[in-house]
């Protein structure tokens, strides 16, 4: 080949990349979410030429963030030209996840689609200053980046409480001994730095901090259970409480000030038990772990996690009735509430984490007929109604806050690095 030829070759793939580059963001989510298994796939969503395709597929394999294989695709005698392969590098950077809850806090390292690479779980009582059990967390954090010796890209916190924006601060931590207000993306980020963690480019990393049901319907809509749903309600109790998500468009929507979707404070129950919040009979305390665990008549013990010990006993012992009458009684009052919201946000989708996915899976008849008996919706045709299917949801969809500028702009993210 002449030089002439060679420099005009070397001019036209920059050229394609030139005009590929704004594509790189939207490429890379396409291939985050599994919409893009391939390189033909990825040419289609993109609206772009092959060659185009080819060389925005190139850039991401040089930031180190998928692998392009040219392998043969398919059984062998297919007809066509068969289409590289697109995955995510195995061995790619990691987001610093992070969630507090009830019980004590848990630290992990997610990779682009979703996968958790290391985690480390800690027990402890939550102090009612949020930087004890944020130092601990991220120290738990540092320390899987030093076994794995991965690179970071960001980090995210999941937490028990709606976050205002653009202020980071967590205004109702209704279950666990944080002040109403507390700064809590300041602490995080003060303990990212007080850790030496530093993000790709080597600069002290900026922490991201939300609700963690909100995290978690982000997390399923991008890579579990959510996928493809256009007006998506998630509903779930972790350790302690309910709360609740909805997504739209791909979008969470947090209300004017980060409390939209607060379903743990509807009343259920109307001659129940007083909530937190100064009203009576509401899911958060009508339909939690702690609730279900007292209507069975057990007292819970410190072995393990509120959550955990009801998962058990509906998992090993729902056959006995007054395991089996707690369940019903809390599928009821979680069917009455799901009903409301149907009836308000007409979602085209519902999905159930902890141990309300725990309540639909042991008797999913139940919890569909009184939504559906009691919802508009429900009885015109009915909502689906789906277990979650991501073990750590909240921790992946905070990884999906780190990963957020990334997946907006890999160049300008990762670029110098």
């Amino acid at each position: 080949m002449s030089a002439q030829s060679e420099n005009r070759g070397v001019t036209q793939t920059r050229t394609r990349l030139e005009r590929g580059r704004g594509a790189l963001g939207p490429a890379l989510a396409l291939v985050h979410t599994g919409r893009a298994p391939t390189r033909a796939v990825l040419t289609t969503e993109l609206g772009v030429t092959r060659a185009t395709a080819g060389a925005v597929a190139a850039e991401l394999e040089a930031l180190g963030l998928i692998e392009v294989d040219a392998r043969p695709l398919g059984s062998a005698g297919a007809q066509g030209r068969p289409s590289h392969r697109l995955a995510i590098a195995p061995r790619g950077p990691v987001a610093l996840a992070a969630q507090v809850h009830a019980d004590g806090f848990r630290a992990a390292l997610v990779g682009l689609g979703g996968a958790i690479v290391a985690t480390a779980p800690g027990r402890m009582t939550v102090p009612a200053d949020p930087a004890h059990v944020l130092d601990a967390v991220v120290e738990a954090g540092a320390e899987l980046l030093r076994e794995t010796g991965r690179r970071c890209v960001g980090a995210g916190l999941a937490v028990p409480s709606a976050v205002a924006e653009p202020e980071g601060t967590a205004l109702n931590p209704l279950h666990i001994a944080w002040p109403a207000g507390a700064p809590v993306r300041e602490h995080f980020t003060r303990s990212l730095a007080a850790a030496g963690i530093r993000g790709a480019d080597g600069e002290p990393l900026t922490g991201h901090a939300g609700n963690d049901i909100n995290l978690a319907a982000l997390a399923e809509h991008r890579h579990g259970a959510g996928r493809g749903a256009q007006h998506l309600l998630c509903v779930a109790t972790g350790h302690r409480g309910v709360g609740g998500a909805l997504v739209l468009d791909g979008r969470l929507h947090t209300g004017s000030a980060g409390l939209a979707l607060e379903v743990g404070h509807l009343t259920v129950n109307p001659e129940g038990p007083p909530c937190h919040c100064g009203s009576r009979g509401c899911l958060d305390i009508e339909a939690d772990p702690l609730a279900f665990l007292g209507t069975a008549g057990r007292d819970p013990g410190p072995e393990s996690s509120l959550l955990q010990q009801a998962r058990d006993l509906i998992r090993g012992d729902y056959a006995e009735p007054s395991v089996r009458a707690a369940a019903e009684q809390l599928i009821d009052r979680l069917g009455l509430g799901l009903a409301g919201l149907v009836n308000i946000l007409n979602p085209d989708r519902i999905i159930l984490g902890g141990l309300h996915r725990e309540l639909l899976e042991a008797d999913p008849e139940r919890l569909r007929a009184v939504v559906a008996e009691r919802s508009l919706w429900g009885r015109s045709g009915g909502v689906p109604i789906l277990p979650c299917t991501l073990d750590h949801g909240s921790l992946v969809g905070a990884a999906e806050l780190a990963w957020q500028p990334v997946l907006d702009d890999p160049l300008a993210a990762l670029g110098a690095a």
